[in-house]
């Protein structure tokens, strides 16, 4: 303010040598960093196993998401958008380093069975939540982490008393620039949920008796409001909010998000051709928990909801890029798979939904092949300029298309997953490549043969029709390219 008046005294003094209305020129001219645009906020609200055909504009699946729906209207919407790696700690660990698997360190999820072999997230790494720090952000993370490996003697949550320890205390040296911290590592138990607070020692967790998403929002709109000035209120934030729902156990979810189904037949939400059939072991998966995963993402739904209403109470919507996404998606039975990690549409594909008003064009985009190291640098780049980008980062930066849809885009996605991280350096797990019509990709099976599959996934979006022959032309090209990424990405997964 100060800086305003001496200038405006400055050019008032001035302008008896100034002719017309030539003062005010030199009013904005002198005042234009001033008035210049104040740096973008950063929401991301991430859901875990919510697969992208569950939404209910895409037109797919009978589930309810009316804020979503809405919401889409004024974003930008990837529908080909997929999760690289389909389980919860790979896919974290890309989006915050926009790195694969093998570079970040994170090839497996992370808990005491893998933590043997390093697989966490690095303290060192340079997460995109770095940079902002550095470029001054104020940031914080709320919710579900699950990056750090769990180590004895075991926090003592319910869900490390077992064979395998999964939850884990992050250390004030591994938060990579967060400074609000309202965390935990994994806990599924959504209906009394666990967390750590900012100055939480690791012996000093809370159980909160509220649904975690809804939780979770009251946090977020907190932050926004900054309620025990728990940001800088003179510096542009980015927040991350990470929700458990829709994982299982899907039967916790609240009974008022339950009920907007009541009335629909299960048979209605039975018409996809690759649901297992009755009396099988998935088929009943399938139809005893679909309802109640809809209503988790109802639930969710109604969660962003609140959330970007916070934003907008508190005038922050306008200036703030919101991106919704998930880590991975979810079967739930199909293909005889119970969930996520495999090579299937619905494990792969995610929610993309990125608002910035007045900067990204409104549309649903079909085509655009997303990957999630590429969402790294695209942030950077929106929010700061292409020198925020860090050198040795997988990810390309896509910001000019995100905004207005122009520009080179990439023609394929890599696909990975199920590897055992004690056996990382050899054949275990999968590799694929998927393209806008094809989906090509090698699962390493227990007996040591190998399966392929290749699906035209334009022609036959259920993947009921696995069309392998070594021979083809497609194929050829198709394996040539993903021979290339595995060397790239120094991956020692050999194609047999």
């Amino acid at each position: 303010m100060k800086r305003i008046i001496s200038c405006c005294r400055f050019v008032f003094s001035e302008s008896c040598f100034l002719r017309n209305n030539s003062w005010v020129l030199a009013l904005l001219f002198c005042c234009q960093p001033i008035f210049a645009q104040k740096k973008p906020n950063l929401l991301i609200i991430i859901a875990d196993q919510w697969r992208g055909q569950a939404m209910g504009f895409i037109g797919k699946e009978k589930v309810k998401t009316p804020f979503i729906d809405s919401f889409a209207k004024k974003s930008l919407v990837l529908t080909q958008m997929i999760s690289n790696y389909p389980v919860c700690s790979p896919a974290r660990a890309m989006l915050m380093t926009g790195n694969y698997p093998f570079k970040n360190k994170v090839y497996s999820n992370v808990n005491s069975a893998s933590a043997p072999f390093g697989v966490e997230l690095s303290a060192d790494a340079v997460c995109w939540s770095d940079v902002l720090k550095k470029d001054g952000y104020s940031n914080g993370y709320i919710g579900k982490w699950h990056l750090d490996s769990p180590h004895p003697p075991y926090v003592a949550t319910s869900n490390n008393e077992k064979k395998v320890a999964w939850n884990e205390w992050t250390a004030f040296d591994r938060r990579h620039g967060f400074d609000y911290w309202y965390a935990y590592g994994t806990y599924d138990i959504h209906d009394k949920p666990m967390y750590w607070d900012t100055k939480d020692s690791r012996d000093s967790f809370h159980y909160v008796n509220k649904w975690g998403p809804e939780h979770e929002a009251d946090k977020a709109i907190d932050f926004f409001d900054n309620k025990d000035n728990v940001r800088n209120a003179n510096a542009p934030f980015a927040l991350v909010v990470s929700m458990n729902p829709p994982h299982s156990d899907y039967k916790t979810v609240p009974k008022k998000y339950l009920v907007p189904y009541n009335d629909v037949s299960i048979d209605s939400l039975l018409k996809d051709p690759n649901i297992p059939p009755a009396q099988t072991e998935m088929g009943e998966e399938y139809r005893k928990n679909i309802k109640y995963y809809y209503a988790n993402i109802t639930g969710v739904d109604a969660q962003i909801s609140r959330i970007i209403q916070g934003l907008k109470k508190d005038n922050l919507l306008d200036n703030t890029i919101v991106l919704i996404l998930a880590d991975h998606g979810n079967c739930l039975g199909k293909h005889e798979e119970t969930s996520k990690n495999n090579i299937y549409e619905e494990s792969l594909r995610i929610p993309f939904i990125m608002y910035w008003k007045g900067h990204v064009k409104a549309r649903i985009d079909t085509t655009f092949l997303g990957n999630i190291p590429d969402i790294y640098p695209s942030l950077l780049e929106m929010m700061g300029g292409k020198k925020l980008i860090p050198n040795n980062i997988d990810g390309t930066s896509y910001a000019q298309y995100f905004k207005d849809g122009t520009g080179k885009v990439p023609s394929e996605q890599y696909i990975m997953g199920a590897i055992m991280s004690n056996n990382a350096k050899k054949n275990t797990g999968f590799r694929g490549i998927r393209t806008a019509d094809y989906k090509l990709a090698y699962l390493q099976k227990k007996d040591g043969t190998q399966q392929p599959f290749f699906f035209n996934i334009k022609k036959d979006p259920f993947e009921l029709n696995n069309l392998f022959n070594k021979d083809d032309n497609q194929i050829v090209e198709l394996k040539k390219h993903l021979l290339d990424w595995l060397k790239k990405t120094n991956d020692s997964f050999t194609i047999q």
